[in-house]
């Protein structure tokens, strides 16, 4: 049986963190944070932003453990989520899903995240029952060469008392004054090598950065566009990961999580700011020529769900499914959306929106 190389440390760890790169750093990761926070405040239907952006980050996380599919493969998923679909579309959607579900918890206990939250997100991402590893066995590999270049804890006891420790450093403020930003760095290098569950530690791993970031107060909402940066960066990503271990080279590890957190702020803000011109414009547009069905109620449908359906448009307006029908034919001969059949049910895609996504991620 192989063993542990690496000792968990107690966080935060006994290592010069607030370096003068590392302030630099944090910084520019502040500035272009705060500027996302103001920015999802411009969106008056906060749903939008929590349903669209969630699931384009679900995407791209789960590129990162190289579960990847198309926007349409994604949307058709959850729009027809009883209907045959890749297996990847059902799991990125088990994603998004598993990340609602953890912002619902943080509400829920007032601005915490137990681990109870992070254990019912497993259960839901992975369809299981059960919670942290309790037989030993696991082993990280190196995906090209199969090397095994770190083993996590492997006893159930020690995994469940490293992740009390982590808990109360996730949740209790004054235990350090470190900014959450760079807390979020120390938490993230410290989920990912206990490596508490059997299967999508990294995943969940993520989802706990943003949710971090919201119970900071850093942002309102979990919309941080994280994943984006990690999937293009990925061998940076494993190699920062272990020079802690090897090392206890922090400064680069936290570095590469405050970069992360710049430039996917400054990617998520330029998605939200053309969601919010999209709407502008659509609003102008269906006042002017479609007065007799145009309300805000409509409109937001069109927004939060890329790819709608009667039965959406039914339950958001309030309406007859004939009604919700007529709108939607309408709204599609005057080009705000276009009309798609798959095998007996129709749906209507926001074309632009979609667009907007595509161009932003530059992905399928």
């Amino acid at each position: 049986m192989l063993k542990p190389t690496y000792a968990i440390p107690k966080l935060p760890p006994a290592a010069d963190i607030e370096t003068v790169p590392v302030l630099k750093a944090l910084a520019r990761a502040s500035r272009a944070l705060a500027d996302l926070k103001g920015q999802a405040k411009t969106i008056p239907n906060q749903g939008i932003l929590i349903d669209t952006l969630a699931l384009q980050e679900a995407k791209a996380s789960s590129e990162v453990e190289n579960i990847v599919t198309t926007q349409d493969e994604l949307f058709q998923a959850d729009l027809f989520p009883d209907d045959p679909q890749s297996p990847a579309a059902k799991e990125v959607s088990l994603y998004r899903d598993a990340l609602r579900l953890g912002y619902a918890r943080l509400r829920e206990t007032d601005g915490l995240i137990p681990n109870s939250a992070l254990i019912d997100m497993f259960r839901l991402l992975k369809g299981r029952s059960d919670g942290f590893r309790g037989t030993p066995g696991t082993a990280l590999k190196n995906e090209q060469t199969g090397e095994i270049v770190f083993v996590p804890p492997q006893d159930a006891h020690e995994i469940a008392s490293h992740m009390t420790a982590l808990e109360k450093f996730v949740n209790i403020d004054d235990l350090c004054d470190l900014d959450p930003l760079i807390k979020m760095a120390l938490i993230h290098h410290q989920f990912e090598s206990i490596h508490p569950f059997p299967d999508g530690n990294g995943r969940i791993g993520r989802i706990l950065n943003v949710l971090y970031l919201t119970r900071t107060g850093l942002l309102d909402i979990p919309v941080l566009y994280l994943s984006r940066f990690i999937t293009r960066n990925k061998a940076d990503y494993y190699r920062h990961l272990q020079a802690v271990r090897d090392t206890g080279d922090w400064e680069a590890w936290i570095i590469y999580m405050l970069e992360a957190v710049a430039e996917t702020s400054a990617t998520t803000v330029e998605i939200v700011t053309g969601i919010r011109q999209q709407m502008a414009d659509v609003k102008h547009r269906l006042r002017d020529e479609l007065p007799k069905i145009y309300s805000q109620e409509l409109l937001n449908n069109l927004f939060r769900h890329p790819y709608t359906r009667i039965e959406y448009l039914q339950n958001d307006l309030d309406v007859s499914r004939q009604t919700a029908a007529k709108y939607l034919d309408t709204l599609a001969e005057h080009g705000f959306v276009e009309k798609h059949r798959s095998g007996k049910s129709n749906y209507f895609i926001n074309v632009a929106l979609v667009k907007l996504f595509l161009d932003v991620s530059g992905g399928p």
